[in-house]
């Protein structure tokens, strides 16, 4: 699962730093990601798993890092 998140963030969060640089658990708004790529991120996530975030989970907390977002596809239902 991390690996399709970290696909979705390399084409689709705009990252300066390759995100493979960077840890499961770094932030991606310091990294250089902004609210406006993380509504495509969390776009991309929900066509890649075929999911839909719930309100309550729209959050810059839940996107803050590969470990949020993969908790919370879990959360909606995605296998670990």
């Amino acid at each position: 699962m991390k690996e399709q998140i970290r696909r979705v963030i390399r084409d689709h969060a705009g990252l300066p730093v390759d995100i493979e640089a960077i840890g499961d658990d770094a932030d991606l708004f310091q990294a250089g990601m902004t609210s406006h790529a993380s509504v495509n991120v969390m776009i991309a996530l929900e066509d890649t798993f075929g999911v839909e975030f719930l309100d309550s989970m729209l959050t810059r907390s839940v996107f803050e890092n590969v470990d949020s977002i993969a908790a919370a596809l879990k959360q909606v239902g995605v296998p670990a």
